[in-house]
């Protein structure tokens, strides 16, 4: 058996390196930073492969699914978002963003999604988040690429579903999580957080069990059913509130 994670330096990549290690997998780990993926590489009892890239390139995604081909698991972790307002926020780190969360999420899905369906067996892990419940001003570009995460997850859902195909995808949409993205995004926790380790065993167990979607955490799931109560225009003023309180400045 053996995996591809994508973003395996940090965070829920990371911790779901080790989750699938403990489980027996063989590892292909991406990411851009080497030295971390080394530190797992070199603490695990399975083999693991190091391939070092900047995932928002579309040569190195399609270079990466052809060296990876042979893997049973796909996890779709490498992400990031841009916090501020959307007149204020950068525009070439906007984009580069959405080539990481939308356009190599994409790629790799639909590459591997073939291999997988020929074979009749695979599975397909593509972390979103719980921002995918709700518009999200002050984090609007984030929230809308997981938005497109999850909807693409769930329509090729159906797909298989209706191809009577072995293979399964699911989108993990943990809430906060105590990893490196609050200090990419140059924000601060304005809700408690969930560990990095519970997210992905959450995830991992989820995407075995054949589940479409995995919210880890009591509070995630409510938000998750409030998401489907509110009305856009209320949900967009509810979050904005919350994300007021992230601002570092």
């Amino acid at each position: 058996m053996k995996a591809l994670i994508t973003g395996a330096s940090s965070g829920i990549g990371r911790a779901i390196a080790y989750r699938l290690a403990d489980m027996g997998y063989d590892l292909i780990l991406s990411a851009r930073r080497e030295a971390p993926m080394l530190e797992i590489k070199d603490s695990i009892k399975t083999n693991a492969e190091i391939i070092v890239g900047d995932i928002s390139d579309t040569s190195f995604c399609l270079s990466l699914a052809e060296k990876a081909k042979e893997v049973d698991v796909l996890v779709n972790n490498a992400g990031f978002g841009v916090f501020g307002k959307g007149i204020e926020s950068d525009l070439d780190r906007e984009l580069n963003m959405l080539d990481v969360n939308i356009k190599a999420v994409h790629i790799l899905t639909k590459m591997f999604l073939k291999e997988f369906v020929k074979k009749d067996k695979g599975y397909i892990l593509n972390v979103a988040s719980s921002a995918s419940f709700f518009p999200g001003p002050l984090f609007a570009s984030y929230y809308a690429s997981k938005i497109y995460v999850k909807r693409y997850s769930y329509g090729l859902c159906e797909e298989l579903r209706r191809m009577k195909s072995k293979v399964k995808i699911c989108c993990l949409c943990p809430g906060p999580v105590d990893t490196e993205f609050n200090d990419v995004a140059n924000v601060k926790f304005s809700v408690g957080a969930l560990t990095a380790e519970y997210v992905a065993e959450k995830g991992i167990k989820g995407l075995l069990a054949g589940k479409k979607c995995v919210t880890p955490g009591f509070l995630i799931k409510c938000t998750r059913v409030l998401g489907k109560l509110m009305p856009d225009a209320l949900s967009a003023r509810f979050v904005y509130n919350i994300q007021e309180k992230k601002s570092n400045s």
